[in-house]
């Protein structure tokens, strides 16, 4: 099984399973910066990549700064690659996720 950075992924990895969803961790990082000689200065690794579905998922149960953070990140990654596709799920979405499904460390 994979480190997860935070409960709520792990979790979240095991509601993907539980459904039969082809889930990778952290596969790709995409640069959105670099510095003059082509070093890195902003990257954004988003936590899921659904295979099935094609999209990315990023989970957050941070500070609002911080989630501010990502959302200028994703809309970076928008602007520069439309083709890929990124959906952020809030504190509150992996809250619900838990109650409804019961995942033990939601939040």
């Amino acid at each position: 099984m994979s480190q997860f950075a935070h409960p709520s992924e792990r979790e979240i990895a095991a509601l993907f399973d539980s459904y039969g969803i082809n889930w990778e961790y952290e596969p790709t990082t995409f640069v959105l910066e670099s510095d003059d000689e082509g070093n890195p200065t902003c990257a954004f690794t988003p936590d899921f990549f659904l295979s099935d579905f094609d999209v990315y998922v990023e989970v957050t149960t941070l500070r609002q700064p911080l989630v501010t953070r990502k959302h200028r990140k994703i809309r970076m990654l928008e602007k520069q690659r439309p083709d890929v596709r990124v959906k952020l799920l809030y504190r509150r979405d992996v809250e619900r996720l838990g109650l409804k499904y019961g995942l033990s460390h939601a939040a």
